[in-house]
């Protein structure tokens, strides 16, 4: 499957930053070219399998129903 086939409209390229990997689920620190970081939750499984490693060049995939604001 390549990226084209997926629908998702928000796509951020940029570089892994940091892993912070658990024994079930790991945290995911993408930043992009302008220095704007997105993380993932993902599982460790998918970490090992996607090859994950800080500095590899990566495309966050960014699908949301819902996106949540508090008043500061």
């Amino acid at each position: 499957m390549s990226i084209s086939a997926i629908n998702v409209r928000n796509q951020f390229r940029g570089k892994v930053k940091e892993i912070i990997e658990g024994p079930v689920v790991s945290e995911i620190d993408v930043e992009t070219p302008s220095g704007l970081v997105v993380t993932s939750v993902i599982t460790t499984r998918s970490v090992k399998e996607l090859g994950l490693v800080v500095g590899k060049e990566v495309i966050a995939l960014v699908k949301s129903t819902e996106v949540s604001i508090a008043a500061l």
